[in-house]
């Protein structure tokens, strides 16, 4: 799989802490993950939520900015938007089918840098049982020792769009709920080994 670039290519300024010669494994850290999300309802305004569940690694060696085996993981039961009835529904086939499909996956495929700091990153999302092409409007935010314990810690900001309908959700279409999710990403990695 081709380098990390556009996520951590994008972060030159390497505080302090000698960069790795070799591939090294990042987990991202569920305590410093967030996917946030947001409907149209109605017109009136948006529903905003995010998953409570979530997981990560990927290879990467910081000297190279080279990446693999990078993939993350979302527990689709792990829906919140604040309201149980309507968290349920959002379980259901009607949206995320979570029963017959508990978890979402990414899984990166390409970059494009844009700058020092910012890129896309393109990559299969598997939702409902449907996988489609998604691109990420990523920023690396900082990379480095980090400020607490003995941890090297990379951060980063990625933002996106997907239309639910092509992943089969197609429920209350047409001005109830909107077609086009916007999707917002932030977390923490922690390089193993240490």
């Amino acid at each position: 799989m081709r380098g990390f670039s556009a996520l951590l290519v994008l972060g030159t300024a390497v505080a302090a802490a000698p960069a790795v010669a070799e591939p090294v494994r990042y987990e991202i850290d569920p305590g410093h993950f967030s996917m946030v999300f947001s409907a149209d309802h109605v017109g009136y305004g948006s529903v905003w939520g995010m998953f409570l569940e979530g997981s990560g690694s990927f290879v990467f060696d910081e000297e190279a900015r080279t990446l693999s085996d990078l993939r993350v993981e979302i527990r689709t039961d792990s829906v919140f938007t604040n309201h149980e009835g309507r968290d349920g529904h959002l379980r259901s086939d009607a949206f995320l089918d979570a029963e017959a499909h508990p978890v979402a996956t990414f899984a990166m495929t390409d970059y494009a840098a844009t700058s020092e700091t910012e890129g896309t990153v393109t990559g299969d999302l598997s939702l409902r049982g449907v996988t489609k092409p998604v691109t990420l409007d990523v920023t690396l935010n900082k990379i480095g020792p980090y400020p607490f314990g003995s941890n090297y810690v990379l951060g980063v900001t990625a933002t996106s769009t997907v239309k639910r309908s092509d992943f089969g959700s197609t429920y209350a279409q047409g001005g109830v709920v909107g077609d086009d999710i916007p999707l917002v990403f932030e977390l923490e990695a922690i390089r193993q080994g240490e």
